[in-house]
């Protein structure tokens, strides 16, 4: 779950940016896309979580 707070928090963080870079901001628009790099590598760490998880069920069934 922690991944997923990380992920959730991370989303909530770049919103004023956003705002910032839909405004003509570009100092902003370098910001959104580091973050959204930052949430592309959480979001794949927890598809790779679940996929570990659902191998383990699988395997001890």
């Amino acid at each position: 779950m922690d991944l997923y707070e990380t992920l959730c928090r991370l989303v909530r963080e770049v919103e004023e940016d956003m705002k910032k870079a839909a405004g003509g901001n570009k100092a902003a628009g370098t910001r959104v896309r580091k973050s959204m790099q930052d949430i592309k590598d959480t979001a794949q760490a927890i598809r790779q979580r679940v996929l570990e998880m659902r191998g383990t069920e699988e395997g001890g069934a």
